[in-house]
């Protein structure tokens, strides 16, 4: 198996991933104060929303290089 199948392989399934969850989320952490020993911070949830035309265009793009992948010239 060459680097373009699974690159194309890939891609295939981070674009069904995409279409199954539309997004992820991730906590970033921020230091806000620090005075002495006491150390205030914030916990802010952040979301990525991954639009469906990435995601079709992502699996599209995977079954191309599939595809041309598996021919030799």
């Amino acid at each position: 198996m060459n680097a373009t199948k699974i690159f194309g392989a890939l891609l295939i399934v981070g674009g069904i991933l995409g279409l199954v969850y539309g997004g992820f989320s991730y906590t970033k952490e921020t230091h806000q104060a620090k005075l002495g020993p006491i150390e205030l911070s914030v916990a802010e949830k952040e979301n990525v929303n991954i639009p469906l035309w990435a995601s079709i265009v992502s699996i599209a793009a995977g079954a191309a290089l599939l595809l041309a992948g598996g021919k030799k010239g």
